[in-house]
Formats: structure tokens, sequence, C-alpha cells
């Protein structure tokens, strides 16, 4: 999605930040020999009977290379916060640094400031506001090898799943500051009387927006869904979370030196059932990402006020390899499409349903990949999947592959954790004849797992996968474009990806991405995307005559015209 390529080295995050501005040695020093460590290659090593293991390079960055206390307390600068926590690592479990703890208290402090710097911000000409983003897009690209340590450090994933996320938030942040200004733009509508009447849309900014981010995509699902917020005016509360604040306070440190007031957007760090409450008690409007069970509750929350909210939930996506599929690109994209940061993406996928005339061919080939997955922990290039986030998605993984093969499915790959790795990480793994009532039939796993099915006509595949009261992501594939068009369109989803998992259709930010049913309310992306930031106004101009009876008009002979009038407007085809 981007042209900018990280080389996997990074310098300190403490670099010199001279004069508001930041300076680095990737930015102005040639490659060295540390470079060239960090690029060499990387050798496997292979587990007995599991997935091989890449190696770290000679020299590879540790946590307390990247995070020094240093480093963290001038990316907590300006955290509303009266109390203390920490972070912590997957891939070894060891504290990443001391944060602020905000209290409910510490929350109504944050709101308070964002609401004044609020009313001053959205005075500035949307054009500057949106130019903002563009600074904003170039920082991250030319620093990028900052956020992927914090990334990995902070979420356990693999370089190039984290690598994801500076693409995403680049071309997020290159659509709204070219394409904001329009969205935002007075917009002229015909009125109830042709010429008479003169009608203008308006969009005001909601005012205080409170994010709620997860932790899954900390550098996405943080800075990408505030980016439309910005430019329409608002300002932001967020509350992300705890492991992985540290990327989400990377991002707002950049878009500052890219020219946001500071105090527009705040950032409140403490446990979700106390912090997040809090947030959705103070809020103009709610941006929320993560459970379905959560997602309920901020709904309710927000009702309760008649503020609006937006919900990306969860998921159980699946994947359709129909019988004319290239069996070797399907294989490879299911890797991808199920593994991609150890299966922790809402929109990854979990049911993989296969024409059962290919399906031998594609389970072979499929799980030839998946075995031949490479595990890592260091913050270089070469790794395939990365770790698990935590103690609780472990237990659900472990549980749901157990409780399966118990019940009779059959273990095609992983299957297993991998604690000579790292405390958290457990291997890619596909089950074949899953059935209910197996937890891993229904239930989102949000995990390295994905289960197996066949299928004998399309019609049964599309009802397979309808069979679920999610509708977040799924994916089609066939050589014939226009029968893959035909079936999407029968899928409850909010994207259809076809011959491609789910970065097609995230990427594609033009266009909304959201979920149907229990998958959420409301859209990121495109002109909902921002929209959805804003209040519409409309300001209706009457001009020459009343909409009532004037120049000696009975209510009788008013009442006629009007009827007339409301025929002739029908007749020239006006909307």
């Amino acid at each position: 999605m981007t042209d900018s390529q990280d080389t996997g080295t990074a310098p300190t995050l403490d670099s010199a930040r001279v004069g508001g501005a930041a300076t680095s040695a990737a930015d102005e020093a040639p490659a060295d020999a540390s470079t060239e460590a960090a690029e060499a290659p990387t050798e496997a090593a292979e587990a007995p009977d599991g997935n091989p293991v890449a190696a770290a390079p000679p020299g590879a960055r540790t946590a307390a290379d990247v995070i020094t206390p240093e480093v963290a307390a001038r990316l907590t600068r300006g955290v509303v916060g009266s109390g203390r926590t920490a972070n912590h690592t997957p891939f070894t479990g060891e504290k990443l640094a001391d944060l602020p703890e905000s209290t409910p208290e510490d929350v109504a402090t944050a709101f308070e400031r964002a609401r004044a710097a609020q009313e001053r911000w959205a005075k500035v000409p949307v054009r500057q506001r949106a130019a903002v983003l563009l600074r904003f897009h170039d920082l991250v690209l030319r620093r990028q090898a900052e956020v992927l340590d914090l990334i990995q450090l902070e979420t356990g994933k693999a370089r190039l799943h984290a690598h994801e996320e500076v693409q995403a938030v680049a071309v997020a942040a290159r659509h709204y500051g070219r394409k904001g200004p329009a969205y935002l733009r007075p917009r002229g509508h015909t009125g109830v009387v042709p010429t008479l009447t003169k009608v203008t849309e308006l969009r005001h900014p909601r005012g205080v927006v409170g994010q709620i981010a997860p932790w899954n995509y900390p550098l996405e699902l943080s800075v990408g869904d505030a980016l439309p917020a910005f430019v329409a005016g608002n300002a932001v509360v967020m509350k992300p979370d705890t492991e992985t604040a540290l990327t989400a306070l990377w991002a707002r440190e950049q878009l500052i030196e890219a020219g946001l007031p500071e105090d527009v957007w705040q950032v409140v760090i403490g446990e979700g059932p106390v912090v997040g409450p809090a947030v959705v008690e103070h809020a103009d409007y709610v941006s929320f990402t993560g459970s379905t069970r959560t997602g309920r509750e901020v709904a309710q929350g927000a009702a309760a006020r008649l503020v609006g909210v937006s919900l990306e939930l969860g998921g159980k996506n699946a994947m359709l390899v129909l019988r004319d599929a290239d069996v070797e690109k399907a294989a490879a994209g299911a890797v991808r499409g199920c593994f991609s940061s150890a299966g922790q993406l809402c929109i990854s996928i979990e049911r993989l349903y296969v024409h059962e005339s290919i399906a031998d061919d594609f389970l072979a080939r499929f799980a030839a990949r998946t075995k031949a997955m490479r595990l890592g922990n260091s913050l270089t290039y070469g790794a395939d999947m990365g770790s698990l986030v935590g103690e609780r998605q472990l237990e659900t993984v472990t549980r749901h592959v157990e409780e399966a093969v118990a019940k009779g499915a059959k273990l095609v790959a992983g299957g297993r954790p991998r604690p000579d790795i790292g405390p958290l990480f457990y291997e890619p793994t596909i089950l074949d004849g899953v059935q209910a009532p197996m937890a891993v039939c229904d239930e989102e796993t949000f995990g390295p797992v994905v289960s197996v099915y066949r299928f004998s006509d399309e019609d049964e595949a599309v009802a397979l996968a309808n069979a679920t009261p999610y509708g977040l992501n799924s994916s089609v594939w066939t050589k014939d474009g226009r029968r893959g068009r035909a079936l999407a369109a029968r899928l409850r989803t909010g994207t259809v990806n076809i011959n491609e998992s789910y970065a097609a259709g995230y990427g594609s930010v033009q266009s909304p991405m959201g979920g149907m049913g229990d998958s959420g309310l409301g859209r990121r992306h495109g002109s909902e995307g921002i929209l959805k930031y804003t209040e519409a106004q409309t300001v209706a101009h009457q001009r020459l005559l009343p909409l009532a009876p004037s120049f000696g008009m009975t209510d009788e002979s008013y009442a006629q015209f009007m009827t007339r009038s409301l025929r002739a407007m029908k007749a020239f085809r006006l909307r």
C-alpha cells in the first residue's frame, strides 16, 4: 500500500527532538554495520515435529534498547493520570514501561481540556486541518522503524504484520488529508419549491469524540480511526488498551509535530471497566472497536445519553474456495487470511469452506504452507507469525483446539503451544471435521486456528457462510470474476474480498468498512467514516413567496395550487 520500506533497523526512540522537530539516525544517516547485521538472512531452527523458528540476527534490538525510561516519560507526557500502571511485552512477559493510570476524575479533566481546545480547533479552516494529516503521513513513513518496534513489543506480532498497520494509517491519512474538505463542504439541495426555496446542508463537528481502542492493531485502530474526527473539527479523548498504549502515544506525538494542537487529542489509560464507562459518560460521540459483548454495553451507555456510536465488533469470518479457484493461490491466501497477526484480527478467517472436488488438494497445499511458517520474536523481518497477546487468548485457543480434537476433529497442522519461543506462542492450527457443538464451530477464537469444511454446491456454501450472527468480513476465491461478484452480493458481511482474504477490502479506504449483525454498527472509511463525526444541519432559505396562502388566496385555492404544483414537479421528474 505504500512505496516506503523499513530496513529492519531502527534508531532509538530517544533520538534528539529539537525545537519541536524530531531528527533521528534513520532520517539522515547512511546504513552502517548495525543495519547490515539486521538485514542478514535469518536461519530457521526447526523444533521437532513443529513449526520452524526464525532465528534473531546478530545484534537484534531488545525491549530495553527500544523503550528506555526516558522514552516512556516523553511519550506519556500529557496523559491525564494520577495513578501508576505498567505494560508488558507478550514476547517474554517482561515489563516495558511504567505508565500513568487514569481515574474517572482524570477522564473528566481530559474532556474539559479537549472541549476547550475543540472550540478553537473547529475554527481552523478545514483545508488546514486536513493538511496536518498529510504531514503526519510523511512522518509515519519516515520514522516507521520506531513504531514497528513498538507495535511488535506491545502486541507480539511479526514485523511484516506490524507493517500492515503503517500501511493502513498512511492510506487513511492520505485519503482524508486529500478528500476530507470535499466530504465536509456545504452542499446545495433542491428545495420544496424549486427556485423559491434554497437549501444548504452544512456539517458541524460533534464536539469531543470518545474513542475506545483495542490492543490488536494499536496504531491503525487508534490514530487511524481518529484522523477523520480531527479533520471534521472534533477533539478526541482516547482510551487505548494499557498493554499497547505506547504505540498510540507515539502516533499522538507525530500528529502533534505535524500541527495538531496538543490538547485536541487527550489520552487516558486504565482498566476498561473503570475508564471505559467514564469515556462514554462524557463523550459527544463514541467510537469503539472490540468484542461484541463489550460493544453492547458501550451502545447502551451511549443510548442512555442519546449520543451516537460506531462499533466494530467480533466476527466468525468465512472463506469460500469455489471449484474453479486457483488452488495454490487460494492456499497462500488462506495462510494470510487465517494467521496474520496470529489470527488476532477482527476480519481474519476462522471458517474455511472448500468445494469437495478440490478439498483434498487444497488442504494438502494449505497444510504444507502452514507447517512451514516460521515463528519468531525478534524486532526484524523474517518471521511469518508472532505471539498471542495475552493469557486469555492462549486459554481460548487451547480450549477450542483441545475440545474439538477430543470430540473427533482431526488436527491437520499445529495444535500446540510453543513455550520454547515465548510464553504466549501457539502454532498456526488447521482443524478438519469440526462440527457442532464444538465451541470452535461457532465461537470467535481470535487466534491462529481455522476449521475446514467441505461443500457440494454454491448455494450450500452461501448458506453455511451466512449461518452465523456475525457479519464482518468474507472471502471468495474463483477464476471467474463475475461469478465471484454475484456470489459476494449474497454474503451477509460488511466487506467481501474476491481472491484476497481481507486486505483488498480494508485497504480500499474510499469505500466503507464495518459489520452487519453482531459485528457492529456504523462504518469506518469513505464518506461514512468522516460524516459520522459530524452533525448535519439543513439551512432552508425561502424567497419571494411563503409556503402559505398569499396574494389573496383562500385556504382552498392554495391547496389546489399546491396540488397542481406537486403534479407538475413529478411530471418534470424533479427529485
